[in-house]
């Protein structure tokens, strides 16, 4: 008899758990999703007022992102990613009107650092210390405790913290920005080499898994909520899902791939005692709507993104006729009316890319949209870290998975896939 397994959200954690169980004979697989799409935080849609394809947030994969790479590589996507092919990195400083590229050396040793015209302008040996006391870092220090005072903590190590961990770097877990800078930077250019989706998150991370766990008969359930978890004698009974009770049988399993706000909420009243990350950090897109016939010159029109220092924005993205901004740890911008921050970003997007652009930007700002996810993750602070369970629980056939669980590295997509194979991988073990 088939092992039925459920998993309950439909985000890249649950997405990835069911592509690495898919394709076995013995397993039958459901993926209920509460919204009206599969994908989470990683799909993309056309959107009617800017008439474009666009992400609902930017996530920027490195080449040494092990997970994401078998994940595609399992629903056949690997060539849906594009970007430089090598290391590279352009930057803009908006507070000293400077620009430079930031070109890795492929191996392991960073001879980089030793070209000023591939390192980060400023940069003086000793603010290596940075790498060293990150890596090295307790669970208890912050980002900001381990920055040596310098450029290359300014123009390089403070964006790349805020951007992988989504929280400022006074509060943010050393140790965890220590895990990715030993799994992308200290592994040299041939881990760091930048991609990001030709179309979008949903046609190179969402349709093509759908696509083939369709094809392998399995269940996709959307708007399809949860609200209610069953247990007796130690293992989940019966789930709830849109007020139908739906009955485990002895071999089957479910695995929660929920947001960890509701996932909390769905876990408490079994597991009183399950510590969960609880407090968040938001991420704020934009994007706007450009002429399609643009061209961008040099390095930022071969990265086709930039990142910005000194300024609202902090990474730029060009795609077919639209700009896209993300701004991370964007809880400090609480409060502040869109009619507001919108111009003064549109002013640093054209300061950015006029110089380099076929012709300049229109002075007055285009149609856009606004995203601002208010729970985009966990924050990654230290008390908040110690907050991640596994994916065991005390029940025999419930696992859990998500970017919020303890994968070792902050929110990212790496991360969240990480999590999915490792719930996968659980429920295997069980027998």
């Amino acid at each position: 008899m088939a092992k039925h397994i459920h998993i309950v959200g439909g985000g890249l954690a649950g997405l990835s758990a069911a592509v690495s169980l898919s394709g076995q004979p013995d397993i039958r697989i459901s993926i209920y999703e509460g919204s009206p799409s599969f994908g989470g935080r990683a799909r993309s849609y056309n959107d009617s007022g800017l008439n474009r394809l666009i992400d609902n947030g930017n996530h920027l994969i490195l080449s040494g992102n092990e997970a994401v790479f078998k994940y595609l590589w399992k629903i056949g996507a690997t060539q849906s990613l594009t970007g430089p092919k090598v290391p590279l990195f352009p930057f803009v400083d908006l507070e000293e009107n400077k620009r430079w590229d930031l070109l890795l050396s492929k191996g392991k040793f960073p001879w980089w650092l030793f070209s000023s015209k591939k390192r980060v302008p400023g940069f003086h040996f000793p603010e290596l210390l940075s790498l060293w006391n990150l890596i090295k870092a307790n669970s208890r220090q912050t980002v900001a405790d381990c920055l040596i005072n310098g450029e290359f903590a300014r123009r390089l190590l403070q964006p790349f913290s805020v951007s992988a961990l989504n929280t400022s770097c006074e509060m943010a877990s050393a140790s965890l920005l220590g895990s990715v800078i030993k799994q992308s930077l200290l592994k040299g250019g041939k881990a760091c080499i930048p991609y990001f989706p030709k179309e979008g998150l949903s046609e190179s991370f969402v349709k093509p898994a759908l696509s083939l766990l369709k094809l392998q008969g399995g269940g996709l359930h959307l708007t399809s909520r949860i609200s209610e978890i069953g247990v007796q004698n130690n293992r989940v009974d019966y789930f709830v899902v849109n007020g139908e009770k739906i009955v485990l049988g002895p071999q089957d399993t479910l695995i929660l791939a929920l947001h960890a706000y509701v996932a909390e909420k769905i876990l408490r009243p079994i597991c009183p005692n399950i510590q969960i990350p609880n407090q968040f950090e938001s991420i704020l897109n934009l994007h706007f709507a450009v002429d399609r016939d643009l061209k961008i010159h040099g390095n930022i029109g071969r990265a086709k993104f930039v990142g910005v220092i000194g300024g609202i924005s902090e990474w730029l993205f060009f795609k077919d006729g639209v700009i896209s901004v993300t701004i991370s740890a964007a809880n400090r911008f609480t409060g502040c009316k869109p009619e507001n921050i919108v111009p003064l970003i549109w002013q640093e997007i054209q300061k950015v890319f006029n110089p380099v652009l076929s012709k300049p930007l229109p002075e007055q700002v285009p149609v856009y949209r606004l995203l601002w996810e208010k729970r985009a993750s966990f924050m990654a602070s230290a008390e908040q870290n110690n907050r991640r369970p596994g994916c065991y629980t005390p029940f025999s056939n419930l696992f859990l998975a998500g970017d919020w669980t303890a994968t070792g590295l902050p929110s990212t997509l790496e991360g969240t896939i990480r999590s999915g194979f490792n719930a996968a991988q659980a429920t295997i073990l069980r027998e």
